[in-house]
């Protein structure tokens, strides 16, 4: 069974929803961003999204956009970011893993090349922004056939025709886009999703995570409540690009993840946390 999978039936069986941290691979550099890699299931992470650095993000906001940026200036590549993976998989054997970005680095690695070395080097799923379903079969179809996840998308403009695009093909948790927008954009908002996420649920088998919008760990635990995993992407990765300056360091990464996680635990967990 797929990481991803095997992840979120225990978390499942443990009453409470999975946090997915998102990191920029390289950012603020190569040693740093390994460093945090290495210590983010310790603080709390579920499974672990890194985003493969793209100078054209079409989907991220200034912050993540920056992130990528810093990435590629320090000369971070797509076969570097597959090092990294394996790197981690030395000593973590089992925390799920995720690359996201664009098509177009994966495109000129090449689809078939990059399925293989990223299942070799530890991947579990992918998920490009950027690649509709009837354009994606050069990739999707030999990491399917693989046992990679194509994790897809779905965002509040979806209808029940585009939807039907959608879920046929798509494994380990459908990405519920939580609004109209860029990444860091806007607040999110668990109540409103409500609605929007039940019905989603009763057309897929698959696990609803929901990213965009989630900043805190009052925003994790809200949307906790309605989803089966919650991303957190721009906090992190805001908190991680003031390193250089020396106003953070790792330990407030890590500090700030075991902040979110700590919203997450089941009741019987958070009570005996607060003893």
């Amino acid at each position: 069974m797929n990481r991803i999978d095997q992840r979120l039936t225990t978390i499942r069986a443990q009453d409470r929803a999975a946090l997915i941290t998102f990191i920029m691979a390289g950012d603020p550099d190569r040693a740093t961003a390994e460093d945090i890699l290495k210590r983010l299931p310790g603080a709390g992470a579920d499974i672990i999204e890194i985003g493969m650095p793209f100078s054209d993000p079409m989907a991220d906001g200034p912050t993540i956009q920056m992130a990528g940026q810093r990435a590629l200036a320090g000369g971070m590549t797509l076969a570097q970011t597959l090092d990294m993976v394996r790197s981690f998989r030395l000593h973590d054997p089992e925390t799920p893993i995720v690359l996201m970005g664009y098509y177009n680095p994966v495109y000129i690695y090449g689809p078939s090349r990059f399925v293989t070395e990223a299942l070799a080097a530890g991947v579990d799923g992918v998920i490009i922004v950027d690649l509709p379903p009837e354009e994606e079969a050069e990739l999707g179809d030999p990491a399917r056939a693989q046992g990679l996840h194509m994790i897809r998308l779905v965002t509040p403009t979806t209808d029940d025709h585009r939807l039907g695009k959608i879920l046929p093909g798509a494994g380990g948790f459908l990405y519920y886009v939580s609004i109209t927008g860029i990444t860091g954009a806007a607040a999110a908002n668990a109540a409103g999703l409500a609605p929007r996420l039940a019905q989603l649920k009763s057309q897929t088998t698959l696990p609803i995570a929901v990213g965009f919008g989630i900043r805190t760990p009052d925003d994790v635990a809200a949307m906790a409540s309605v989803a089966d995993a919650v991303v957190v992407g721009s906090a992190i990765v805001e908190t991680i690009g003031r390193i250089p300056s020396g106003q953070k360091t790792i330990a407030d990464v890590i500090t700030q993840i075991e902040e979110l996680a700590a919203g997450l635990q089941p009741p019987a967990r958070k009570a005996a946390l607060s003893r």
